[in-house]
């Protein structure tokens, strides 16, 4: 396993079947050709990610795109032209090239252009597009570092990819039409008011537990090893540490006044929701790591970057 900014490498191990850890804007992806079965299959493999789940796939451009779909409708191309390369993900219409592994056998695929300037060279090299689910084991934190990926992938992985942190650190919001409707059936890095502002209302799915529509939407994912409560801090400290618990506290803006500094996280000192969207997968892995038998969390105003943090919150605790 190697961590380098060498292109040429990971294009020839793409090419040649094999699977590279890649920067985006959003958490690293782990990823194959996803023209190629044979490498979809050991995504699945490597992340022990179940098979009901589908994967995204990269491309460089909007053109791009449109050879991986039958169709793309005009208010999903609005979106597109506005917000990519970004954090958007849009459900199309499938063409017969993309292998049904990579849909789980559904009828869109899922597809976005990422904003990192190595990825987005890397995937202009190649004549396929990349499948790249999060670099990291399924359901576990999702990786905004090189570090992260290699401590739990690194010796099944041949290549990381350096783009240094990731600065949105959550995964893209998907977006798809349900006939004449607009559907998030994600939360995530780009705010629910700026795709409104550009299409009008849109409806936003409840996740579900199984058979997703879309990737990303188990009910119980991004989660650490340890146990995770979300609450009110001022109530859950007293009361773990009443039951002779060891906790970490993951909050919003302020540490607390009950708990050993060294043993918080904070997401935003100033409040910045951006802020606390990036540091928010670090933050817990830092907690998981450390010498705790929980870990207790609270929600941050629900507004928005707020929902998609507060989702991913939600979910590591289910």
């Amino acid at each position: 396993m190697a961590i380098s900014t060498d292109l040429i490498q990971a294009k020839t191990l793409l090419e040649s079947g094999k699977l590279v850890a890649i920067p985006t804007e959003t958490v690293y992806g782990l990823a194959g050709n996803a023209l190629d079965p044979i490498a979809v299959a050991s995504i699945f493999e490597t992340k022990n990610r179940p098979s009901f789940d589908p994967l995204i796939i990269h491309v460089s451009s909007i053109e791009a795109a449109k050879n991986y779909c039958r169709e793309f409708p005009l208010p999903l191309q609005k979106l597109a032209e506005t917000f990519w390369p970004g954090p958007l993900t849009l459900l199309l219409p499938k063409v017969v090239e993309i292998p049904d592994l990579v849909t789980s056998g559904l009828d869109r695929v899922a597809i976005r252009v990422p904003q990192h300037p190595m990825t987005l060279a890397l995937l202009k090299t190649l004549d396929f597009p990349l499948a790249a689910p999060s670099a990291n084991p399924f359901g576990y934190i999702s990786p905004t570092s090189p570090a992260h990926v290699e401590a739990q992938l690194g010796k099944v992985v041949p290549l990381i990819l350096d783009g240094g942190p990731c600065p949105v650190g959550l995964e893209s919001t998907i977006v798809g039409m349900e006939g004449a409707e607009l559907v998030v059936y994600r939360l995530g890095g780009l705010e629910i008011d700026a795709i409104e502002a550009l299409v009008g209302p849109v409806k936003i799915q409840d996740h579900s537990s199984s058979n997703p529509q879309a990737p990303g939407l188990l009910e119980s994912h991004y989660a650490p090893t340890k146990p995770f409560v979300l609450g009110d801090l001022a109530k859950l400290i007293p009361y773990y540490s009443q039951l002779g618990k060891t906790v970490g506290v993951l909050s919003f803006q302020n540490f607390s006044a009950l708990q050993p500094i060294e043993k918080q996280r904070i997401l935003s000192k100033t409040g910045d929701l951006r802020e606390a969207a990036a540091n928010l997968f670090a933050a817990m892995r830092e907690l998981d790591g450390l010498e705790v038998d929980l870990i207790l969390a609270e929600l941050v105003p629900n507004f928005g970057l707020g929902k998609a943090i507060n989702d991913r919150l939600q979910r590591a605790s289910a």
